[in-house]
């Protein structure tokens, strides 16, 4: 069993940072590749990044969505359970609820996709709002 904890949003101007972390429990949350998604009022859930588990020697790969590639970065600190998401230059249409999600995967470097049935977990969110 795997809880997720969202925190770090906010309401923030056009090209400022912010960082969202992922906060999960469970002795097996290494072992998951987790994922972030976003869903603006209205509009469908998308895609935001994915980070896999980690090898023996701290390495990971990651995946992003186009538009937020470049200014967002997916980490994760297995050390303290937890999984962040740096993202800088926002704009307003990166407005939305921010939701992390755990997928389990076999190989340390799997990176799961945007298909929402493989997650397993999901946290309940966190809001980032962005003024222009």
């Amino acid at each position: 069993q795997v809880q997720l904890v969202e925190s770090g949003g906010g309401l923030v101007q056009a090209g400022a940072s912010l960082r969202l972390s992922c906060a999960g429990s469970g002795r097996s949350f290494s072992t998951y590749a987790i994922s972030w998604f976003r869903q603006a009022p209205e509009k469908e859930r998308e895609f935001v990044a994915a980070i896999s588990w980690s090898d023996g020697n701290g390495n990971t790969v990651d995946s992003y969505a186009d538009d937020v590639k470049g200014r967002f970065t997916i980490s994760r600190d297995n050390a303290k359970n937890t999984v962040y998401l740096q993202m800088n230059s926002l704009k307003p249409e990166d407005t939305a609820v921010y939701v992390c999600a755990a997928a389990p995967t076999s190989t340390w470097y799997a990176v799961p996709g945007p298909s929402s049935y493989i997650y397993d977990y999901w946290g309940q969110g966190t809001q980032v709002t962005v003024s222009s």
